[in-house]
C-alpha cells in the first residue's frame, strides 16, 4: 500500500504560480512512476503530468506543457508540480497518483494509488 497526501493548493490570480506537493508513505516510493491528474467541475479527470521512478523522464499534457513542471525527491518521498502562468481553465482538483508501470502512464486505469486531491482555483 502507498498512501498519498497532496498539499499546496489554493486561490491564485491568473498569471500566478503555485507548487503542489504529494507526500507518499508506505511501500518504497522510488519504485513507482508518479502522475498528477486534475478534474475541473463537470469534467472528466484528466492527465496533467507524469514522471518516472528515477525522475529522468517526464510527460506533460499539451494543455500544461511549458507552464507546469513535475519533479520528485525520492529521499523525501515527495513529488512536486510547479505550476506557472496559471490560467482560469487550470481551476480543478489536483490529484497525485502512483503507478507500478515502468513507463509513465497517462491513463487513470494504470495508476494503483491515489491521493484525496487538493483544490486549485485561478481567478481572472
Amino acid at each position: 500500500q502507498v498512501q498519498l497526501v497532496e498539499s499546496g493548493g489554493g486561490l491564485v490570480q491568473a498569471g500566478g504560480s503555485l507548487r503542489l506537493s504529494c507526500a507518499a508513505s508506505g511501500r518504497t516510493f522510488s519504485g513507482y512512476a508518479m502522475g498528477w491528474f486534475r478534474q475541473a467541475p463537470g469534467k472528466e479527470r484528466e492527465f496533467a503530468a507524469g514522471i518516472n521512478w528515477s525522475g529522468t523522464n517526464t510527460v506533460y499534457a499539451d494543455s500544461v506543457k511549458g507552464r507546469f513542471s513535475i519533479s520528485r525527491d525520492n529521499a523525501k518521498n515527495t513529488v512536486y508540480l510547479q505550476m506557472n502562468s496559471l490560467k482560469p481553465e487550470d481551476t480543478a482538483v489536483y490529484y497525485c497518483a502512483a503507478s507500478r508501470f515502468t513507463l509513465i502512464p497517462t491513463t487513470q486505469s494504470r495508476y494503483d494509488y491515489w491521493g484525496q486531491g487538493t483544490q486549485v482555483t485561478v481567478s481572472s
